[in-house]
């Protein structure tokens, strides 16, 4: 009896050890903002992309880690010779979340519900230049109006991902996709929930759940993480706390770059400014290590032009805008400004704009260059410096994925009109060629670098906590999104 009874133990404790040592299958996200809505094909809030983006709903292609487009609802893709006809191969096998076929025909529905004149659709013009959409024995057809070398990646954003008009009325509270992971809750103010798909198409995930929490305040972000209500925060809100919480081992800090180039945004249209050195004399001025440091408690990687230093086409160019005060008196000399001048500087809300525009206030202060600083909310930003025109300075991140074709549009805020650039971009719209498209993309780089259209600041860094055993989270944002597919906890 006693040796049974030692047997039972034995087997009890072994079961419990094994356990103890079986990896977890769910994972409790932090997030800062909630979602207004769970439809990224009729919302512009980053927050909607951050949860669905990858997890609930796919698009023809998508996003890497590294910024890459690669195959997501299609699998391979023919371009005509003449750049106009593109034929995307579908995977097989594809189910919506409420167990509908996904075919080609939900592809030309999702297409043209975006391009559609009552769309609302926050990237409307990524669908601009798409004459029709087709199904064609089961492929997808996309003809366009002129040859576009930027379709793949257009069609990777959030706000191009594939519905079905049976679930299409329901997508902002209801979302159907489909991707590895089905919508199960929706806490208001709280949390959202998601569980795994048993009937997804593509390699199998690890979750089998993942919970948003929504967590506005940093103190309480940090107090979270201590406390373990969460696994992770992605995109962490109090750079403050990462040092202590770097030396604690229950987690890893992650860091790596966002799409999020931030800039001292310049009116190209307003003397002085509209005089090339005088905005090489502010690039001059500007110590970008010191910004990053004190805007930043040192996150953030230093930027020479509008280009996030992940992407593969990337070119290192902050040498064309060393810190040099001497030099930037001197070229002030040069532009007849050796007395100096006064521009304005006008701030939205964010730390890194209200904090990094005291510091460069202070930096163009020692050259001679004086700023009157205004602290704007960002429906006056969008009516005063965005829309309106109506500044010298500013500072902002441009949070989009590769964006460098705004400097292509002369009536962009900050008024750059430079007819090569121009050329450039549209050279590179029709190019399908990989690496001539890269080409094109470092000599628009260059350009703008060596033009000082903008002051070039840094890279807005992603600061991620997690912890130590989670793996599989991005390390870098090349679009807004908490890409849970390759996400596991190590045993």
């Amino acid at each position: 009896m006693k040796t049974i009874n030692i047997s039972r133990a034995l087997v009890l404790a072994l079961f419990v050890a094994g356990s103890a040592h079986a990896a977890k299958t769910d994972v409790t996200l932090g997030m800062q903002l909630e979602p207004p809505n769970l439809d990224p094909t009729g919302g512009a809030a980053a927050a909607i992309d951050e949860v669905v983006y990858a997890n609930i709903f796919e698009g023809l292609t998508r996003f890497g880690p590294d910024g890459s487009v690669m195959p997501a609802l299609a699998k391979t893709w023919t371009i005509s010779e003449d750049g106009l006809t593109y034929t995307f191969e579908l995977q097989e096998g594809v189910t919506f979340h409420d167990n509908s076929t996904f075919d080609a025909d939900d592809v030309k529905f999702s297409i043209d519900r975006a391009m559609a004149e009552d769309s609302t659709n926050a990237q409307k013009q990524l669908f601009a230049n798409i004459e029709s959409v087709e199904n064609v024995d089961g492929a997808a057809v996309i003809k366009l109006k002129t040859a576009d070398g930027n379709l793949l990646f257009n069609l990777a954003w959030g706000d191009a991902v594939m519905v079905a008009p049976e679930s299409v009325e329901t997508l902002a509270t209801a979302p159907i996709g489909t991707g590895p992971f089905i919508f199960k809750n929706w806490v208001q103010g709280s949390q959202i929930e998601l569980e795994k798909n048993p009937a997804y198409w593509g390699e199998e995930i690890a979750l089998e759940k993942a919970t948003f929490k929504f967590i506005s305040e940093p103190t309480a972000a940090f107090a979270a993480m201590m406390a373990g209500d969460l696994d992770a925060f992605p995109n962490y809100p109090a750079p403050e706390n990462l040092a202590q919480l770097e030396a604690d081992p229950r987690f890893a800090v992650v860091l790596g770059s966002t799409e999020g180039e931030t800039i001292l945004s310049t009116n190209n249209k307003q003397p002085p400014l509209d005089n090339v050195l005088v905005r090489q004399a502010i690039a001059h001025a500007i110590d970008r290590s010191a910004i990053i440091e004190g805007a930043m408690y040192g996150y953030g990687t230093p930027i020479g032009s509008h280009f996030a230093p992940h992407n593969p086409a990337y070119v290192d160019l902050t040498g064309n805008s060393a810190y040099d005060p001497e030099k930037s008196k001197a070229l002030l000399k040069e532009a007849g400004m050796e007395d100096g001048f006064t521009t304005t500087l006008k701030l939205p809300p964010p730390a890194y704009a209200r904090r990094g525009g005291e510091i460069i206030a202070a930096q163009l202060r020692a050259v001679g260059i004086s700023v009157e600083i205004s602290n704007l909310e960002w429906a006056q930003w969008l009516e005063q410096v965005f829309k309106g025109k109506d500044f010298g300075l500013t500072i902002v991140s441009h949070t989009e994925p590769m964006d460098i074709g705004i400097y292509a549009k002369p009536d962009y805020y900050f008024q750059y009109d430079n007819p090569t650039l121009q050329g450039l971009m549209v050279d590179y719209n029709a190019e399908t060629d990989t690496a001539k498209r890269t080409e094109i993309l470092q000599q628009a780089q260059k350009i703008i670098s060596e033009d000082y259209v903008n002051g070039y600041l840094f890279q807005l860094a992603k600061t991620g906590v997690a912890s130590s055993k989670l793996k599989g989270l991005w390390e870098n944002s090349p679009t807004q999104a908490n890409d849970l597919t390759g996400v596991y906890w190590e045993d």
